[in-house]
């Protein structure tokens, strides 16, 4: 799968999440992924949690072709066709038949970080929407922490991002929470995780 787009990040921490998700989602049901990106997520969780119908999306259309690609060399069945799909679009495009029955779980890695700060606001009203009835948002990613001291090199990272576009940034926890409770959707978990990130699970 040379010919693949490839996240060396996504490629290290896709069994820690994995892990959780093991540990967090019921035993079968549908996803909706958010910033699928490479693509190296979705499979990588569709052929671990075959139960589960996995639906992946992007803001950009160039990365379509490659989630496509992956899906189809690796022969994931339980995988539908990637999807464009912008946060910051109201309402949400609704093409295809998961959309149209919602999810039972919304995954989004690395977004919130690399975008301006109205896209946590857009994930989580578009979560709220189109989550079924004890649905989670689950999202993965640095965030700053109110009393707990920033890891150095989060700290580099935040200020890296911002010397790229000056409204990206690492977000704070707090902030994110209170998206959240605005669009009905309250933390109910707080994972740890490698390399300073924490994967977060929200419902309503």
């Amino acid at each position: 799968m040379a010919d693949l787009p490839h996240s060396t990040a996504a490629d290290r921490n896709k069994q820690p999440i994995l892990d959780v998700l093991r540990r967090t989602l019921g035993e079968r049901g549908t996803a909706l992924e958010i910033a699928s990106g490479t693509g190296q997520h979705v499979a990588w969780f569709a052929a671990a949690l075959p139960s589960w119908t996995w639906q992946p999306t992007d803001a950009d259309a160039r990365a379509l072709p490659g989630i496509a690609s992956r899906i189809a060399q690796e022969g994931l069945d339980n995988v539908r066709a990637p999807l464009l799909l912008d946060v910051m679009a109201a309402p949400w495009p609704t093409q295809g038949e998961a959309f149209a029955q919602g999810f039972d779980a919304i995954y989004c890695a690395n977004m919130l970080h690399i975008s301006p700060p109205a896209t946590c606001a857009a994930l989580m009203a578009g979560a709220a929407r189109h989550l079924l009835p004890g649905g989670l948002l689950i999202t993965y990613g640095p965030y700053f922490e109110d009393g707990t001291p920033p890891a150095p090199g989060n700290l580099a990272f935040d200020r890296s991002l911002r010397e790229r576009d000056a409204s990206w940034g690492i977000r704070r926890l707090a902030d994110v929470e209170a998206q959240a409770r605005q669009a009905g959707l309250s933390l109910r978990a707080r994972h740890e995780m490698p390399a300073n990130n924490l994967l977060l699970v929200f419902g309503a």
